[in-house]
């Protein structure tokens, strides 16, 4: 049996029609940016995340830089991220002249360790950006106390957490605002790029609506030295018809989650620590494993995808070797980037599919 590491087709089989005529809607209507596909996505989304405003954008770093433009931030702030995390979080700080400054994560969790903030927090510091890695929340009870005693920004990276919920909040609503990425393979993926800040903050939402179009309110009246970063009308439609499904296609994961912790039993495998499956909305399940290369190989054998999320962790990065960081700065993230493997998880797996991949791990 093959179980690639990411399947599509179950998903799109699915909702094809609809897809299909949402690109004739957008193709009849000849208006293709910044209409009203884009207008109607955007209060979809800010509905779903229980949130005042959505920004729709080109992509998930642009979300990020445009909230952080949106805020003031750059040149002689400083940003505190995680330090396991996919470059486009640091990418957003470094865009805006902002510097970067790591903290170790919760070797249990993957995502930034909270008790670890309060640390690296000096008198240039202006914004907390929180990754929800993988789909599962951070504690934003522990950031929110944070940012209301110094005065920061608390600034929610939901790039892989579309849908998650967090004590009965959902994520993209848990602070200041957030930053989401469109892109295909996330829960919710357009068909290409996208991305959208989501708030409720009323004067950041229409700076960073000005700002994702050249700095205009109005045609060729610009406030600011914005950029171009839309969100097109096709995307827009097509994530209309996903975001329908978004609840079943999350639930699904969780049910492979849940079988995944509940049936893998391989001492030498270490499951994602968690007290409640449905805490993660399951983007990517990763597990670690001090034989990750042989483990890898043992599944690529027997037809089973895999992917390493992250292989480099971003101080060792040579994109960040002006940071000064070597090798053994930061263990925690380094100790995930060389044991980490995610397992194949995606909407539509089939009960053979699963018990496969569970029998594969289990006989190694």
């Amino acid at each position: 049996m093959r179980v690639p590491f990411i399947n599509f087709e179950p998903m799109h089989s699915e909702i094809r029609d609809e897809i299909i005529e949402a690109f004739k809607k957008v193709y009849d209507r000849n208006w293709f940016i910044l209409g009203q596909s884009v207008e109607n996505f955007e209060k979809d989304f800010s509905k779903y995340c229980n949130t005042d405003y959505c920004i729709s954008c080109g992509n998930g770093l642009d979300a990020l830089c445009l909230i952080l433009r949106g805020y003031d931030i750059g040149e002689g702030d400083e940003v505190i991220i995680p330090s396991n995390t996919y470059i486009a979080t640091a990418l957003a700080v470094s865009n805006v002249g902002a510097k970067v400054v790591l903290v170790e994560p919760d070797i249990k969790t993957f995502n930034i360790d909270v008790n670890k903030i309060e640390g690296a927090i000096t008198k240039r510091t202006k914004a907390i950006i929180a990754v929800h890695l993988y789909g599962r929340p951070i504690d934003a009870d522990k950031v929110r106390e944070l940012c209301k005693k110094f005065n920061l920004k608390f600034i929610e990276d939901a790039a892989q957490a579309h849908g998650a919920i967090y004590k009965g909040e959902k994520i993209g609503s848990l602070g200041d605002a957030a930053g989401f990425s469109f892109y295909p393979g996330k829960n919710l993926g357009a068909l290409g790029d996208g991305g959208a800040v989501v708030t409720s903050d009323i004067i950041l939402a229409q700076k960073v609506r000005a700002l994702r179009n050249y700095g205009s309110f109005i045609k060729y009246h610009n406030e600011f030295k914005g950029v171009n970063s839309r969100l097109d009308e096709i995307q827009a439609e097509f994530l209309i018809v996903k975001i329908r499904q978004l609840y079943k296609w999350n639930n699904d994961r969780q049910k492979i989650a849940k079988l995944y912790l509940e049936r893998i039993n391989n001492s030498k495998i270490i499951l994602p620590d968690v007290k409640l499956v449905k805490d993660s909305i399951w983007h990517v399940f990763a597990v670690r494993t001090k034989y990750r290369t042989e483990l890898e190989q043992h599944l690529k054998d027997k037809g089973i995808g895999t992917l390493i999320h992250y292989p480099i962790p971003l101080h060792l990065q040579k994109a960040y070797k002006d940071l000064g960081y070597k090798s053994g700065d930061f263990p925690i993230a380094e100790k995930i980037s060389r044991t980490v493997l995610s397992l194949p998880m995606w909407y539509g797996m089939s009960d053979d599919e699963i018990n496969y991949v569970i029998g594969v791990l289990n006989q190694w």
